[in-house]
Parts: C-alpha cells; structure tokens; sequence
C-alpha cells in the first residue's frame, strides 16, 4: 500500500464547480468529464488505493465509481463543500463492494468502510477546499492505522509487509530478502497480514472503548 501525501486540489472555483454540475445533471458529458477528471486523482490517491492495497484493483474501483456517478448524477443536490464528499462515499461502497468480492489478502476489511460511511462526516476549515482537508484525513488515518499494526505484529512479520506492500517490491525479492523460498513467503505474508489486521482491529476497539 503506497500512502501518498500530496494532494491534487481542484483548479475550479465554487461557482464554476457548481455550474458544471448543474450542466452534468443535465445530461452534458463534457461537464461531467470534467469534473471527474478533476477529482478522479484525489479519489484514487487518497480514497481507493490506501484501502486496497494493489493499483490494478484501485484502477478498477476508479472506473467503477465513475460508473456509478454517471448513473447517479441526476440525483445529486448541491451542498456547500461541493461534489468531492458524495464523490467519495461512492468510492467507499465501491471499495466495500471489491473488499467482499476479492480473494487475495486484504489491509482492510468491509466493516472498515462501513464505519466510515456510517460516519459520513465531512470536514471545511476556512477557505480550504473539503475535498483537500478530507483527502488529507483519509490519508493520514490509512497511514496511523497501519503504523499502529506495524508496530504491534512481529518484526518478521512487518519486514514482509513493509518490503511486499509498501515498497512494492517482487515476490521473489522479498523472499530473496528474507532468505526464504517464494513458496514459504506467501505463508509468511499470509500470516503477517492475518496479525496486521488483528492488530488494526483491536487498536480500532481500544479507541471507540470509552
């Protein structure tokens, strides 16, 4: 997983987003174009990628929320922070919805996002854009999470995941590294995100305990 701390904000001012998205609601294309190729990079960087881990499966989640937004559009009502917090929860069910359906070891589980949604909160301090102030929060609560869980599971166990998902580093290099076959590395990758998770898990328990 690639955390990325800088934050494309978008070129458009609120009047001007607002009139393109009364034109999307519309039905004109090239508005909505634009308005996802403005924050399409946003979404990826700091929405899809750090909660799935693998750029193809976030590509793929970036195309499927563009998917839906076309579908869903016309149904869109303008709120002051703008179009950036509905972008977003539309790529969080997207997210949950490829977090269920995958077959390989995940950073996140469903429950995960679900909390998010439920929560749903937006953030605006002052004249900062919302979609810079959410984006930068996803960001930097995807890197605490894994931070936290690094630091509690077995040092083995974190050099795998921090060489493999974070470095993105070949299987075969991480197992060269580790002095292990690949065959054994996918047994110990397996069990170092297993503990990741329960080590995310309970930090996300001690926190909501009172």
């Amino acid at each position: 997983m690639c955390i990325v701390l800088a934050v494309k904000v978008g070129p458009f001012s609120a009047e001007t987003e607002q009139a393109l998205v009364v034109r999307a609601k519309q039905g004109d294309r090239a508005a909505l174009g634009a308005l996802l190729s403005c924050f399409g990079p946003t979404l990826f960087r700091s929405v899809l990628y750090p909660r799935l881990g693998d750029v193809t499966v976030a590509e793929q989640a970036l195309g499927d929320t563009y998917a839906r937004v076309v579908e869903r559009i016309a149904s869109f009502e303008w709120q002051v922070p703008g179009i950036y917090p509905w972008l977003r929860m539309i790529a969080l069910h997207v997210a949950i919805d490829l977090l269920r359906a995958r077959r390989r070891e995940v950073l996140f589980q469903p429950e995960d996002l679900e909390r998010e949604v439920e929560e749903g909160a937006s953030a605006t301090t002052g004249d900062n854009p919302a979609e810079s102030l959410m984006a930068r929060r996803d960001l930097a609560a995807a890197r605490e999470k894994l931070e936290q869980g690094l630091a509690k599971i077995h040092p083995r166990y974190a050099s795998a995941i921090r060489l493999r998902i974070i470095e993105e580093r070949t299987r075969e290099e991480v197992a060269a590294a580790l002095g292990v076959s690949n065959s054994t590395f996918d047994v110990v990758l397996h069990r170092a995100m297993t503990a990741l998770r329960k080590a995310i898990a309970q930090a996300s328990t001690e926190i909501e305990e009172p």
